[in-house]
């Protein structure tokens, strides 16, 4: 029997995690190889796989571990790094992108894992899954190695939308708080805001009013807000959750990326440069793969998107299996956990909460 011939099974007694093959740089064999990682791992994940289904079904068939896990649903067309978000919503309803997409909102699928163009996927997912009410603009949370116990921290935005007023950081604190309470098992998340300094006084005036609105929500939210925080605070281990808007957060992960890029790169030449230089780097093997493994970005692969009625969780357009495999299992966890049905209570929570201090704020206002 094939790993085809038993799809109806694929879901039976498991969490389904819905997989665009399609759109990312290694295309999808490093997809299914990452699927395949997946299903070794963990016996309680199910797949439906979206692309071209002839293709697929001969990847997916050399694969034991995958037998009966997958269900593959046909589509012809992918979503391109090079396609722009309006084009997609006009033309890409035979995407796997929107197929994939399509499965979470008939709740056929938990979750959706893409590796493609994040400009269209967040589009897409705004048009198929739709915005839960009350959020203006969702936002995509990543993890970001830290000094803490817990060994990340939880940024946002990174990109899903470039600008945000102060309404909209206090949603992204109330929903960082709540991807770190099920995603990391924080229960009372310290919640810090991105600026240029410490200083009350300082950074724009919408941080300066966002600043008090998420501080006055922090007791009825069950959060710590520690303030602002720089730069320096993002690897750190002054709070869980830092929020900014997704301009000034998408330099810093890419500039992050960049960093750990250079640092690994200047490690091994100088490990090269002599005799001596290769025998310490022999010695000290066991240490440096710790290092590597800590700071590999594969491993904690995955932005979710944040404020839709559906969790998309959105992988490296570069992952390889064990990227795509670790966006899988952050996608299970968060589904294991009721994730989506417990961010919507907080949004939900946290608008009524926002109005109300936004109309106390603007009536003292008057006041005065």
């Amino acid at each position: 029997m094939t790993a085809l011939q038993d799809t109806s099974k694929a879901g039976a007694g498991r969490t389904v995690i819905s997989v665009d093959a399609m759109g990312g740089d290694r295309g999808p064999a490093a997809v299914v190889a990452g699927i395949s990682l997946s299903a070794k791992k963990n016996p309680d994940i199910g797949f439906i796989l979206h692309g071209p289904k002839t293709e697929l079904e001969k990847l997916v068939a050399r694969k034991k571990a995958l037998s009966g896990r997958v269900e593959i649903r046909d589509a012809k067309d992918v979503v391109t790094m090079e396609d722009k978000p309006s084009q997609v919503m006009r033309h890409g309803k035979q995407t796997s992108m929107w197929s994939a997409l399509d499965s979470v909102r008939s709740k056929e699928a938990d979750v959706c894992v893409s590796c493609g163009n994040t400009g269209a996927l967040m589009a897409l997912s705004m048009i198929r899954l739709r915005k839960l009410p009350g959020v203006n603009r969702p936002a995509i949370a990543i993890l970001w190695p830290s000094s803490n116990p817990q060994g990340f921290n939880v940024m946002l935005d990174v990109g899903a939308d470039i600008r945000a007023d102060e309404r909209d950081l206090l949603q992204y604190a109330m929903m960082g708080a709540s991807y770190a309470r099920n995603g990391l098992d924080l229960q009372k998340p310290r919640i810090g805001l991105l600026n240029v300094g410490t200083e009350e006084h300082k950074g724009r005036a919408e941080l300066k009013l966002a600043h008090d609105l998420i501080a006055t929500q922090a007791p009825l939210a069950g959060y710590e807000f520690v303030g602002f925080v720089e730069g320096g605070d993002i690897p750190g281990d002054r709070c869980d959750v830092i929020v900014t808007d997704g301009f000034t957060g998408n330099i810093a992960l890419k500039t992050g990326e960049g960093t750990a890029s250079l640092i690994g790169n200047l490690l091994r030449e100088a490990f090269k440069f002599s005799p001596l230089s290769r025998l310490a780097s022999v010695l000290a093997y066991t240490s440096l793969q710790r290092l590597k493994k800590r700071i590999d970005p594969r491993r904690v692969n995955g932005g979710v998107f944040l404020g839709l009625n559906g969790t998309v969780v959105k992988s490296h357009g570069s992952a390889d299996a064990m990227g795509v495999a670790a966006a899988v299992k952050l996608a299970f966890q968060l589904s294991q956990s009721g994730f989506s049905h417990k961010l919507a209570a907080r949004v939900a929570s946290a608008t009524e909460q926002v109005q109300n201090a936004v109309e106390e704020r603007d009536q003292s206002g008057d006041k005065e």
